[in-house]
């Protein structure tokens, strides 16, 4: 039995297209105690994705997690298409990634990691603090599907370093060092503040 779909409900539509249904899901063992905590996920789709990441299209980079290490490590997967609109201009007569979106893949793919350990991600923003040694190895075009590795090298609280490296087909494309911070999101603060207002007001 399948569930249909409901906009707005990424959960509905994950489990829809799942081939389990609630009643197969298996009960918990006889040694097991209410404090334990299920298993943190190792892989994500792009609804999972999406709940955790800001990002939209056309600025949504990683398109799956295939691996993942709760504050150690993520890999990802980006598919590179010629619909994206970065290449009607770069370039016109050779498609090429550009090296930038490349970082900022590894970044995307490490906020998934660092904004995966953070409660209350929906009121926050990941930013790049710095990029250092990045280097471009090879040109990515239309076709290609990337690879993107990243290694926690220093977890804080509310900021990560991370080292991050591209392949295509077995071979480095792209690396470098990112650090991001999590900050607050203060549009909606203030939009906050004046809804606040307004309600006083009346």
């Amino acid at each position: 039995m399948k569930y249909a779909p409901l906009v707005g409900a990424p959960f509905i539509l994950i489990l829809a297209m799942s081939d389990s249904t609630p009643d197969s899901t298996p009960d918990p063992t006889p040694n097991q105690t209410p404090d334990e905590q299920p298993a943190a996920p190792t892989t994500m789709d792009i609804l999972e994705i999406m709940s955790l990441l800001p990002h939209r299209y056309p600025f949504l980079l990683i398109d799956r997690v295939i691996e993942m290490v709760p504050r150690q490590r993520i890999v990802a997967i980006k598919n590179v298409t010629f619909n994206e609109p970065h290449f009607q201009g770069h370039f016109p007569d050779y498609p090429i990634m550009p090296g930038v979106l490349m970082v900022e893949a590894i970044a995307q793919a490490g906020g998934a990691l660092l904004l995966s350990e953070i409660p209350d991600r929906a009121s926050k923003l990941m930013l790049f603090t710095s990029i250092e040694n990045a280097r471009f190895r090879r040109p990515v075009t239309p076709g290609d599907q990337l690879r993107i590795e990243v290694t926690v090298l220093n977890w804080r609280s509310r900021a990560v370093k991370m080292g991050g490296s591209i392949t295509v087909d077995g071979k480095l494309v792209c690396d470098a060092v990112v650090m991001c911070q999590v900050v607050p999101r203060v549009a909606q603060k203030i939009q906050a503040k004046v809804e606040a207002r307004v309600e006083t007001a009346e």
